[in-house]
């Protein structure tokens, strides 16, 4: 009797399991939406140099947003070569932004051909009485160190902050590489970096900076060094150059 009633009680709960309705599935796990991936290649902005408020001085296709110093458009030997804002002959004049800034942070990558010669230089304003972008505004030096006569003037070598101050050695890749540059302008404070190394450094528009122009050769320019925003012009000097990742973001 026991057995039986054991057996029976068995095919009940088997019966039950049977009808019991299937269990419903785990709703999945939920994913945070993937980040926007980074801008890869030259003359690209990423996230978060957008979010720091960079902006693209260069497009890397044509030269949108440049003309020529007191033109308005740039010289013919300025082109794009291979993403690269590249003077490909002497004799086309300084180019230089269409826009003013100031005060700023200012980064790019260069590169010199054998032997050449060329410059970044800032804050420069077409004003009567200056006829080159460097009768008002300083200038970063770009440089074959070894190539160019120029590289046996301490303070006019390769990162200086031309004819002021002098960069330490080994801060410049060789001829033919791209140098990583940046120039920071506060307003009172100039500093030029390049390749992650601090090159050059000085106050502006105080009392030491008027002396230092004065004891320069931009002293017979009185313009030179007095203004607070100005255009971003790279330089003709008559030698093959190539710029490329050219940004700049506003200090405040």
């Amino acid at each position: 009797m026991r057995i039986a009633i054991g057996l029976a009680a068995a095919a009940l709960m088997l019966a039950a399991c049977d009808n019991k309705p299937p269990e419903t599935p785990a709703a999945p796990v939920a994913e945070a939406p993937a980040a926007a991936p980074e801008a890869t290649g030259p003359n690209t902005l990423g996230a978060d140099q957008q979010a720091a408020g960079w902006k693209l001085l260069f497009n890397g296709a044509d030269l949108t947003g440049w003309k020529g110093y007191k033109k308005v458009a740039p010289g013919e030997a300025w082109k794009v070569e291979d993403g690269a804002l590249a003077l490909t002959a002497g004799g086309a004049g300084d180019i230089m932004t269409a826009e003013e800034f100031g005060p700023f942070e200012l980064s790019l990558e260069w590169k010199i051909s054998p032997g050449g010669n060329s410059g970044i230089i800032y804050l420069v304003n077409e004003v009567d009485g200056a006829d080159n972008t460097y009768n008002t505004g300083p200038e970063m030096q770009v440089l074959d160190n070894d190539g160019h006569a120029d590289g046996k003037f301490p303070t006019h070598r390769a990162g200086a902050l031309y004819d002021f101050e002098t960069p330490p050695d080994g801060a410049v890749k060789p001829v033919g590489e791209w140098n990583e540059a940046t120039v920071r302008f506060t307003g009172s404070e100039i500093e030029h970096w390049l390749n992650g190394k601090l090159v050059s450094q000085s106050s502006y528009g105080d009392d030491v900076w008027k002396k230092k122009v004065a004891a320069s050769k931009f002293k017979q320019w009185p313009m030179f060094g007095t203004f607070a925003k100005g255009h971003i012009a790279l330089q003709d000097h008559g030698n093959q150059v190539w710029y490329r990742n050219i940004k700049i973001r506003p200090i405040k």
